[in-house]
């Protein structure tokens, strides 16, 4: 096989099924992106500076958290700070799929900008060899519905906060769903424990800084189970 032909496979994504993969995902989306866009007209941001969020942004959670902290003129460093700590999350989420990153250098680089909850979760409960085919499509095609969503909730404006209150709540609806889905997919109970022993310990010791201190948590109980799971392997052996 030539050079030429490994670089056409690598290249070829899997369009269509990712499409329909990034379905779900756009069930909740749509109604999350519809109420962030029309939350932020409410908190009276403009129709361009909510879409630009969710084009250069694009996380659904900050882009909530943001709104208030851009209606109250908090200073853009204050505002970038608060950001990068809801968002740390993101960057482990690469780990477990850097083999299914495309090789093209844009290509990877906007799959990893795009590495959403939703994307991870769709993603990791994929077979292996699936990923590198629709890990690109998925990606696309979830962002694109989540700005589709914030440009109708803008072009809807703030009416609809009236009639339906708690928006907001939305995105908390997809996350709960995104992970049964994924625990239904993969069958396995430590997870949810884990995250479940991580929110009770970090909730006793902070309310600021909840997610990065249950963040730092899950990621010492995985590491104490992993060297618990090697020890009596090794034991065994």
């Amino acid at each position: 096989m030539s050079v030429n032909t490994v670089a056409l496979k690598q290249a070829k994504f899997d369009w269509s099924a990712g499409f329909k993969k990034s379905l779900p995902v756009a069930m909740g989306y749509l109604p999350a992106g519809i109420a962030f866009g029309v939350l932020a007209q409410v908190a009276g941001v403009p129709i361009w500076a909510a879409l630009l969020l969710s084009v250069v942004l694009y996380a659904g959670a900050a882009q909530y958290a943001c709104l208030p902290m851009l209606s109250s003129g908090l200073p853009i460093g204050t505002i970038a700070t608060n950001i990068a700590a809801i968002n740390l999350r993101h960057v482990f989420y690469a780990t477990p799929l850097l083999q299914s990153m495309p090789k093209q250098k844009w290509a990877k680089t906007y799959c990893l900008f795009a590495l959403t909850d939703e994307t991870f979760s769709v993603m990791t409960s994929l077979p292996s060899d699936e990923r590198p085919a629709l890990i690109l499509p998925i990606s696309l095609f979830n962002q694109s519905w989540w700005v589709i969503a914030t440009a109708l909730g803008g072009l809807i404006g703030s009416a609809l906060n009236d009639l339906v209150p708690h928006l907001d709540f939305a995105l908390v609806c997809l996350f709960a769903i995104l992970a049964y889905e994924q625990f239904a997919a993969i069958k396995r109970y430590f997870p949810i424990v884990i995250a479940m022993i991580a929110l009770i310990l970090a909730s006793l010791m902070t309310q600021n800084w909840l997610l990065l201190v249950a963040i730092a948590i899950c990621m010492g109980l995985i590491l104490l189970r992993s060297a618990l799971i090697a020890k009596v392997d090794a034991h065994d052996q």
